[in-house]
């Protein structure tokens, strides 16, 4: 009588197997780009920002670039600047920063990604860059996309 219960424990440890292996499906992120806006500090030429720019496409893009819009302290766009992230291999993360000339980084609320000009690499279908893309910011600039 020890393993009447068995059959009953068998079914539910199975149930709960399956119904974290359905939540772990639902965690693992959707093939795109991750952007994460990582700092922006002052630099001799103006603002440096720093992007950690992560490709989780299934093909390499040999160019990228990314249109972003450059949002005040009161909200109004400053200004609107192409950033050349250059190659993002498939599966890779890379670091990429760019100086902003004449921009005081304390001016910057925000940052909007508009579009990707450029979006190459072999197999890549035209607004995959745009496609489900992710951003983030550690710093205390909001960086939408």
């Amino acid at each position: 009588m020890k393993f009447s219960s068995l059959p009953v424990v068998s079914a539910a440890l199975a149930a709960l197997i399956a119904a974290g292996s359905v939540n772990a499906q639902e965690a693992v992120p959707t093939a795109g780009l991750t952007i994460e806006l990582n700092d922006v500090a002052p630099s001799q030429k103006g603002c440096k920002l720093t992007f950690v720019a992560g490709n989780a496409l299934a093909q390499s893009l040999s160019k990228v670039s990314f249109e972003f819009v450059i949002f005040d302290q009161k909200g109004l766009v400053e200004r609107m600047a192409v950033l050349d992230f250059r190659d993002l291999p498939a599966g890779k993360t890379k670091v990429r920063q760019f100086d902003l000339p004449g921009t005081n980084c304390d001016a910057v609320k925000s940052l909007l990604i508009n579009d990707a000009p450029a979006c190459v690499g072999n197999g890549v279908q035209p607004g995959a860059c745009m496609s489900g893309i992710k951003t983030g910011s550690k710093s205390a600039v909001e960086l939408k996309g």
